[in-house]
């Protein structure tokens, strides 16, 4: 059975989870490795298993990424493109109803900061403010290595600690807010689970499941704030 054959099979067993494999050159020949969706939100996106990963790189050369589009056409979404982007290989997209297949490769996409679709490390809150800070003040934030799944995250946030690694200090009581402050928020789980940037009296952030958008900084979203940031050259 080719490898084609394998991915489409593959997809239409994990239906209705969108289905993640690799690609792999074992001594010439490109073989099907299927791999394990672990994302709570697996109808619409996908976290490939590290293990999975580490399992497929031990048998041959990983040569691109296939995943299944179980609702969608098989053209890549813009997490997609973001998550191609952030390695080197190509992607291959099959839609398990239609049995069409698409193909992307890296070529410097960049995602707008509003209306982007939430994906656990890829793009969600965090990689927002990153975004943001990198186009708007040409500041590089440092990044860490998340939990594989955001359930992991939310059980132990971490973003205060990661606020003063990345040159954050907190604001006193009294100080005002400045356009470019970070706003770190308690939303539906324990600790300061989510981060937001201020802008002229709204917030720019991603909550899970949501577009990213622009929005007052309201009463519940000011009652969720546990702590207000400030961006110096040098903590």
């Amino acid at each position: 059975m080719a490898w084609k054959e394998k991915a489409l099979k593959h997809a239409k067993e994990e239906e209705p989870k969108e289905s993640v494999g690799l690609l792999l050159n074992i001594k010439g020949k490109k073989v099907y490795y299927p791999c394990r969706n672990l994302s709570t939100y697996s109808h619409q996106c996908f976290i490939l298993d590290p293990e999975d990963y580490v399992k497929a790189d031990s048998l041959g050369q990983i040569v691109s990424v296939i995943h299944s589009h179980p609702t969608t056409p098989a053209v890549a979404s813009e997490a997609d493109k973001v998550s191609c982007e952030a390695g080197s290989l190509p992607w291959h997209i099959v839609n398990p109803k239609t049995e069409q297949w698409g193909y992307y490769e890296p070529t410097g996409y960049k995602p707008a900061l509003k209306g982007r679709p939430w994906c656990w490390g890829i793009t969600d809150c965090y990689t927002l403010v990153r975004d943001w800070y990198r186009e708007e003040k040409g500041i590089e934030l440092i990044d860490w290595e998340r939990p594989v799944t955001p359930e992991e995250f939310l059980e132990k946030p971490v973003f205060e600690e990661a606020a003063e690694l990345a040159n954050f200090r907190l604001l006193k009581p009294d100080e005002r807010l400045e356009n470019g402050d970070v706003l770190l928020m308690s939303i539906m789980g324990k600790g300061l689970n989510h981060a937001a940037i201020f802008l002229n009296g709204e917030v720019l952030h991603h909550l899970a499941d949501r577009l990213s958008c622009q929005e007052p900084y309201s009463e519940w979203l000011l009652k969720c704030t546990g702590g207000k940031y400030r961006y110096v050259e040098n903590n």
